[in-house]
């Protein structure tokens, strides 16, 4: 950029000759001569937002225009492991050079499809910071001095005001273009990466800019081995068809070989040329005949024409670029990243019952924003008979615009006991959660009488009808549920009564206290009970370890006369 180099000039008047010698470079370089610009329509539905014309990484700064040497780095398809010779064109610094590569291997596996060429990465770094200064950049990969751009102020560039409070430009009125990659700040806060694993994502930092890079120029459904799309990819970065043939020119000149220099030793741009956002038509030699030539130079040893020339025109006043207002950062590419709990509370309920909670889970894209319809399919695992509505072990449900999916309720069957529920998404990759769920067994929360008969016994005779009790959870007989009946003296102050009714034990001796177990249906009918020889009212308490209870009167009376 220009704060740094001194060669990255706003575009200024041009000569013809200049001109004429980049358009002579890029045909001796097999430059594309007509490159599809990203106007047409394009037939395939997005997975996401492409970056526009208008919302450039680098805000269209300027650039360096240098063009690569004539002869070729090395013989075709030898770009991988060449020696420390050739071309010092074709010689990238070996940190600069390992970004661009992981990058690559890292876009391979998270965004096959987009099929991206780290010499592109390459031809990008070199027209936008001469590989990061020639390599000048520390054993992390980050530039030993901030690579800046000058202010987007609107004058002779796009007008873009500060976004990042200066965070990154440290200039908190508009943004500057930063780092190797020269990312402006409002787009680096949505595309920045972490490409060297140290937790940050700093866009000075060559592997972090890389990788930001390459995921920009694969956004949407960008095939990169496709001409158009990698001409569209280009132009989004910094929407300029000279740009576009400059970094098109380095691209096939990197692909015909390169080899790895140390890092600083990099060849910096001879700074020839100047780039700009908004390149300024070739001029126009003027045809002979056709007008009056500006004066020259009166050469020597002939009279100057004794007729004054033409008054020129005065030049008109440069003309203002249009103010660009901020836009709106492009949506990342829509590649699943991740799968997450999304508030999913305890998974517990009683047999037979529904579960009050529901599994949620949150998609997230490589980005770290919310992945719109990913199919999450959710799973019963484990011996169990709980299932989801519809008696289903496995159901499919489509993430919403928030990245949730929220899998149907779910029942629980007689089976009490732990299992599983697993909630997968990805093809490529699965990406896999799974939650403990328990179905605890029913608990009698009532204890009733199956009838209302009076209960009453001779002195010293027995009861003639039997108490039959039956144990329920709401309405639902519970078997297997413990009882215990005792005659008690008192219902508000139960304590063993010592006189009154009682049951025999199996040797025939009287006892007021006895633990039972309800059957079938939850229904338990009491062993015979008896009377001594004490006449009056009396009371049969029954409870369950769940705390349910009943209490039944007995008399013990003569019989009428």
């Amino acid at each position: 950029m220009a704060a740094q180099f001194g060669r990255r000039l706003r575009r200024g008047a041009t000569t013809t000759a200049v001109a004429a010698a980049a358009v002579a470079a890029l045909a001796a370089s097999q430059a594309p001569a007509a490159p599809q610009t990203d106007g047409g329509a394009d037939d395939r539905t997005a997975a996401g937002a492409t970056p526009s014309e208008d919302s450039a990484a680098t805000g269209n700064s300027p650039y360096h225009t240098d063009l690569p040497p004539l002869t070729t780095p090395g013989k075709p398809g030898a770009s991988v492991n060449l020696p420390v010779t050739g071309s010092a064109e074709a010689g990238i610094p070996a940190s600069v050079l390992a970004a661009y590569k992981k990058a690559e291997t890292e876009l391979a596996g998270t965004d096959a499809a987009c099929r991206l060429p780290w010499q592109l990465l390459a031809a990008i770094g070199k027209v936008e910071s001469g590989q990061a200064r020639g390599g000048k950049v520390d054993a992390d990969g980050t530039t030993l001095s901030p690579i800046l751009g000058p202010a987007l102020n609107g004058q002779g560039f796009a007008l873009i005001k500060d976004t990042d409070g200066g965070a990154y430009d440290s200039d908190a009125t508009h943004d500057r273009a930063v780092g190797p990659m020269q990312f402006i700040p409002s787009t680096w806060a949505t595309w920045g990466q972490d490409g060297n694993g140290d937790g940050r994502k700093d866009p000075n930092n060559i592997y972090d800019a890389a990788l930001a890079a390459g995921r920009y120029l694969c956004a949407g459904t960008r095939d990169l081995s496709l001409a158009a799309d990698l001409d569209r990819a280009v132009l989004s970065y910094n929407h300029s068809t000279e740009y576009l043939r400059t970094v098109r020119s380095w691209f096939d000149y990197y692909k015909r070989g390169t080899h790895e220099v140390p890092d600083g030793t990099g060849v910096l741009p001879a700074g020839t040329g100047a780039g700009t956002s908004s390149p300024s038509p070739t001029p126009t030699p003027t045809p002979p005949g056709s007008g009056t030539p500006s004066p020259g130079p009166t050469p020597p040893g002939h009279s100057p024409d004794p007729t004054p020339p033409a008054t020129p025109k005065p030049p008109k006043p440069p003309t203002t670029p249009p103010t660009t207002p901020p836009t709106k950062p492009p949506t990342p590419p829509a590649t699943l990243g991740s799968l997450e709990n999304a508030g999913t509370g305890t998974l517990t309920a009683t047999a037979g019952e529904a579960f009050a909670e529901r599994v949620k889970v949150r998609a997230r894209s490589t980005t770290g924003t919310p992945f719109a319809k990913a199919p999450v399919t959710f799973a019963v695992a484990g011996d169990t008979d709980t299932r989801f509505a519809g008696g289903k072990s496995t159901v499919t449900v489509t993430t919403g615009s928030d990245g949730t999916a929220v899998a149907p309720a779910l029942t629980a069957g007689e089976k009490t006991g732990s299992f599983r529920v697993t909630a997968v998404a990805g093809t490529a990759k699965l990406r896999t959660l799974t939650y403990t769920a328990s179905v605890t067994a029913r608990v009698a929360d009532t204890l009733a009488r199956t009838d209302d008969k009076v209960l009453t016994a001779a002195p010293g005779g027995e009861f003639a009808d039997p108490v039959t009790v039956r144990a329920a959870y709401k309405g639902t007989g519970v078997a297997d549920t413990a009882v215990t009946a005792t005659m008690i003296t008192d219902a508000e102050k139960p304590a063993e009564n010592d006189k009154g009714p009682y049951f025999k034990d199996a040797d025939g001796k009287a006892v007021r206290t006895l633990d039972l177990t309800t059957g079938a249906e939850g229904l338990l009918e009491l062993p015979k009970i008896y009377a001594d020889e004490t006449a009056g009212t009396y009371t049969l308490r029954l409870t369950t370890a769940s705390g349910a209870t009943l209490t039944v009167e007995l008399k013990v009376e003569a019989p009428a006369a």
